[in-house]
């Protein structure tokens, strides 16, 4: 019993290395090519429920990987980018020499884009953990995997706080699009249990 982690397949502005928080854009052919290749390995494990990101490449990519009935959770949005959505690493260090998201955060940007602190971004895994804790359930609980389909850092601050570390520890992390990870215990200590996977 543990979580699985699907980030979503490739879009356009994953694959240029464009931040993409709240702008809601869809998968490439190639990205739905890989969401649709993980669904063999899911077949494998015994899902009692899923959770998504409203964002139609994390619910698109939930549909193609064999995940029916996914219930969308607004915690599991990615990190809110401000006035540094849509822009490259490169791009914004080309006005803010040294600029590192976990370190340094990002800008205001307008309404639809306010930004986030990672400490924010921490809570909102917080209450993701606390509401999926309980459907894994103990030694006698379900016998079964929770599955959340979402982004890149947001998994990432998910996973840090599930190992107990600060949000900002999520960089410590690195997570591609169209990959399976997988958080459990050992000896009732949570651990990660694989990370980063491909599809078959």
């Amino acid at each position: 019993m543990g979580l699985i982690l699907l980030r979503h397949g490739e879009t356009e502005w994953s694959a240029n290395g464009r931040h993409t928080g709240r702008t809601d854009i869809p998968l490439t052919p190639r990205g739905e090519a890989a969401a649709a290749s993980l669904a063999p390995m899911l077949a494998r494990r015994r899902i009692v429920a899923v959770f998504t990101s409203p964002a139609q490449r994390a619910v698109r990519t939930a549909e193609l990987a064999g995940l029916p009935a996914a219930k969308p959770d607004p915690d599991l949005w990615e990190w809110d980018y401000g006035g540094y959505e849509g822009r490259t690493t490169a791009e914004i260090q080309a006005g803010r020499p040294g600029w590192y998201l976990w370190r340094d955060g990002v800008i205001p940007g307008d309404a639809k884009h306010p930004g986030e602190t990672v400490a924010q971004v921490g809570a909102r895994a917080d209450a993701v953990l606390s509401r999926v804790r309980p459907l894994l359930g103990g030694p006698a609980g379900p016998a079964g995997d929770v599955a959340l389909v979402a982004h890149g850092h947001v998994l990432r601050v998910l996973t840090a706080r599930w190992l107990g570390l600060e949000p900002a520890a999520g960089r410590l992390f690195r997570l591609d699009t169209g990959t399976c990870s997988t958080l459990g215990t050992e000896h009732d200590v949570p651990v990660i249990t694989t990370w980063n996977v491909p599809p078959d």
